[in-house]
């Protein structure tokens, strides 16, 4: 464990959990997060973005590709009631950096406003108009964080059962993939969870679904169909109390006949990759996912550090 995680960990603990812990509504919860991105990226990256609309989704590229050029479709997490390109920007960056390809991060509809199956709606907006001008399927890398993750193999599931054309590869950091909350991690780690409260996931759960089926596959790819699906990483942190969703999405696509990488690793918060500016472990992470990317995709490896 590296001396800044140490330092992050009791920051995260005793700060940044309490004062999500702490939001009344999804409004004042967006504006804390922006507010901490920011200091997470020291700056505002996202400036040197591209914008663009796609499918009638507004998005940001780190940079645009040629057709036929792989690139990595990335959908920010934030409990599908917060987060946006922007919050995301420094992750994208340095993901784009290590993998030497662009990242294109949509701005999918939020909860309570927009509620399930909004975010789902938009992700296959999103891929069928980058089909519609003619991205090449085998080149994207389909991929998100926590409930971006969620969408990302939600749409990866939707995809396959409709035998339409996959995505080259799929990745996930610490994905939810389970609204019903069945995993036992949910209860064995409330105590070891570094950032996410407990206690508010009812609540959250109430926000996004607004009434509807939690069970459904287009909000918990865990039980979704997987056949023919391309080659899947998933990272999750040992101690979050999304563990379970991480660790019973892996055995799923396995159990489907996909090619699993499943990286758990120790003693992390929720979505470490998300500080790459800070932390060792997160660059490290980063750095796995974009070797995974390049070696399914055929891409040419990075030449920075």
């Amino acid at each position: 464990m590296s001396w800044q995680l140490k330092v992050m960990r009791v920051f995260l603990r005793h700060f940044a959990r309490r004062a999500l812990a702490r939001q009344p509504d999804s409004y004042a919860a967006r504006v804390w997060f922006e507010r901490s991105a920011w200091l997470n990226a020291r700056g505002r990256p996202y400036l040197r973005f591209i914008p663009d609309q796609i499918g009638g989704i507004d998005t940001l590229w780190t940079e645009k590709p040629a057709l036929g050029a792989p690139f990595i479709l990335y959908f920010h997490g934030g409990g599908y009631v917060m987060g946006n390109p922007r919050t995301h920007a420094a992750l994208a960056r340095y993901l784009a950096r290590k993998a030497q390809m662009p990242v294109l991060v949509p701005d999918y509809r939020l909860a309570p406003e927009h509620p399930f199956p909004a975010a789902f709606d938009d992700a296959l907006a999103l891929w069928q108009g980058l089909c519609a001008q003619g991205y090449a399927p085998c080149k994207i890398a389909l991929g998100g964080d926590s409930a971006g993750g969620g969408i990302a193999l939600a749409l990866l599931g939707h995809l396959c059962a409709a035998n339409q054309p996959r995505p080259g590869c799929a990745f996930a950091f610490s994905p939810f993939t389970d609204l019903t909350y069945s995993g036992a991690s949910i209860t064995e780690n409330a105590k070891t969870e570094i950032l996410l409260p407990p206690h508010r996931l009812e609540q959250l759960r109430m926000r996004v679904l607004n009434g509807a089926d939690p069970s459904d596959p287009r909000i918990s790819p865990l039980f979704a169909q997987f056949p023919d699906a391309p080659p899947t990483l998933i990272q999750v942190a040992r101690t979050e109390i999304l563990r379970d969703d991480s660790r019973r999405m892996a055995a799923h696509l396995q159990a489907e006949g996909a090619q699993v990488t499943f990286q758990e690793w120790g003693n992390l918060p929720h979505v470490w990759q998300f500080f790459p500016g800070w932390l060792p472990e997160a660059r490290k992470a980063l750095s796995d996912a974009a070797v995974f990317i390049r070696q399914q995709l055929q891409a040419s490896p990075s030449a920075g550090n």
